[in-house]
C-alpha cells in the first residue's frame, strides 16, 4: 500500500470521479455524449469510443488533483493508455489522482428485494493485474430495491466477504450496496442497511480498511456513525439517477460525505463540443460537485 496515496484519500479535499461505465451502461453513456449506437459497428469500436471520451475528460485542464481525489476505471480502461501511459499511471503520475478499479461483473436477477453481484471467478487474477497496473483501490456495486432484511443482509454479507479478500491483497475496497432512489420505504431500507454495515464492521481486524459508496440518505448525516468508524477511510455518495443539481443539493446536507458521481459528472458534455466548450462545461461540473463535497 502506498502510504502517501492512503493519506491523500483519508485527508485531502475533493471527490471521486466515476469513469467506470461497463458493457451494459456504455451505450447509454455514449448516447448522452452525443454518439448514437449506429456510430459504432461492434463492441470493440464502442469501447474505443468510450475510452476516447474518458481520455478527453482525464486530459482536460479542469480534471486535476486540486478538486478530484480519485477516478474509478472500468477494467478495459485500466488496460488502455492515455498519452502513452496506462490509465492508472497517467492519473497518478501526470495528475496526482488515485486510480480505482471497478471489479464487479454486474448484477444477478432480483431476489428478496435485492440484486446481488454476479460471481467474480477471476478476481484473484484481476487483482494481480491491478497491482501490476498500480491500482490503489477497487469498487463493486450491488443494488437494494426493497426493505427486505434477508436480502439486505445477503448484500452486506457478500460485499464484506469480497471486501476482506481485496483488502488482504493490498487494496482499499469500496463497498457499494446502492439503495435504489425509487425504492418504496427508502428510509426504512437505509435503517436496515446501516445496522447491517455497523454489525459487519465489528468483524474487521484493526488493520483492515474499507470505504463505502452509498446512496445519499433521506435523513441528513444518517451515515455519520459509519464515517467515524476507525476501519472506514471514507464514505462517498453516488448520484443514483438524481440530476447533478439535485445530487449536489442533497450531498451538501451531509458534511461527512463526498461525491462519487458518474452520469452527474459528465452531464452536458458532448463529443461535438470544441475543447474550449468541453473544458468549460467540465470545469463547471467539477466545481459544483467539489463545493458540495467540502461543505
Amino acid at each position: 500500500m502506498n502510504l502517501s496515496q492512503l493519506e491523500r484519500m483519508k485527508n485531502d479535499n475533493g471527490f471521486i470521479a466515476a469513469l467506470d461505465q461497463s458493457g451494459g451502461s456504455t451505450p447509454k453513456a455514449l448516447a448522452s455524449y452525443g454518439i448514437p449506437q449506429e456510430a459504432y459497428a461492434d463492441e470493440t469500436e464502442m469501447f474505443q469510443m468510450v475510452h476516447e471520451m474518458r481520455s478527453r475528460i482525464m486530459k482536460s485542464p479542469a480534471f486535476t488533483k486540486a478538486r478530484i481525489l480519485a477516478a474509478i476505471l472500468f477494467e478495459k480502461t485500466m488496460d488502455m493508455q492515455v498519452d502513452g501511459k496506462y490509465s492508472a499511471d497517467y492519473l497518478w503520475d501526470s495528475k496526482g489522482i488515485l486510480p480505482i478499479l471497478k471489479v464487479d461483473k454486474g448484477l444477478l436477477e432480483l431476489e428478496n428485494g435485492v440484486q446481488l453481484m454476479k460471481p467474480i471467478p477471476d478476481l484473484d487474477a484481476l487483482l494481480v493485474r491491478a497491482k501490476e497496473r498500480h491500482i490503489f483501490g477497487t469498487k463493486m456495486r450491488s443494488v437494494i430495491k426493497e426493505a427486505n432484511p434477508m436480502g439486505i443482509k445477503a448484500i452486506v454479507d457478500q460485499q464484506f466477504e469480497l471486501g476482506k479478500a481485496i483488502a488482504a491483497a493490498g487494496f482499499i475496497p469500496i463497498l457499494e450496496p446502492e439503495v435504489d432512489i425509487h425504492a418504496p420505504n427508502k428510509a426504512e431500507v437505509e435503517v436496515i442497511l446501516k445496522q447491517e454495515i455497523l454489525e459487519h464492521l465489528k468483524t474487521l481486524d484493526e488493520n483492515c480498511h474499507v470505504m463505502f459508496k452509498l446512496t445519499i440518505p433521506d435523513v441528513d448525516n444518517f451515515y455519520e456513525e459509519i464515517t467515524q468508524n476507525p476501519n472506514v477511510i471514507r464514505v462517498v455518495a453516488l448520484s443514483g439517477g438524481y440530476s447533478r443539481k439535485e445530487a449536489n443539493e442533497k450531498l451538501a446536507k451531509n458534511p461527512k460525505l463526498i461525491a462519487s458521481f458518474s452520469r452527474a459528472l459528465t452531464e452536458g458534455l458532448n463529443a461535438n463540443q470544441s475543447d474550449e466548450e468541453f473544458n468549460a462545461v467540465l470545469d463547471e461540473s467539477i466545481q459544483s460537485i467539489y463545493e458540495a463535497s467540502i461543505k
